[in-house]
């Protein structure tokens, strides 16, 4: 079986499916996985599996809204087949009325 280590920005849609299907109200503290890579750097993720592959996604902020935006019916893939996540998307900014 292979293993591999994911991030976000590199997610197929199939991935994003399982992680969406796994997690539907996302993903908890005992659902992340903590390791050091061979980098010595320490990664956190959370695990899917397929038939033939465990997919260790990378935990970042940005993955709680990707799954919660994510549509199977409407979604943009990149080139190289990745789901696109909208890179200008922040939290809205709350003015003061007075302003």
């Amino acid at each position: 079986m292979k293993r591999i280590i994911v991030d976000y920005k590199k997610l197929k849609p199939e991935v994003l499916k399982a992680l969406t299907d796994k997690f539907p109200d996302g993903y908890g503290d005992d659902d992340i996985i903590t390791f050091d890579d061979h980098h010595n750097q320490t990664i956190e993720a959370v695990e899917i599996r397929t038939e033939d592959t465990i997919f260790l996604v990378k935990v970042h902020s940005k993955l709680h809204y990707t799954m919660t935006n994510f549509d199977n019916d409407n979604f943009k893939v990149d080139d190289m087949g990745h789901v696109v996540v909208d890179p200008n998307h922040d939290n809205p900014i709350i003015q003061d009325e007075e302003e």
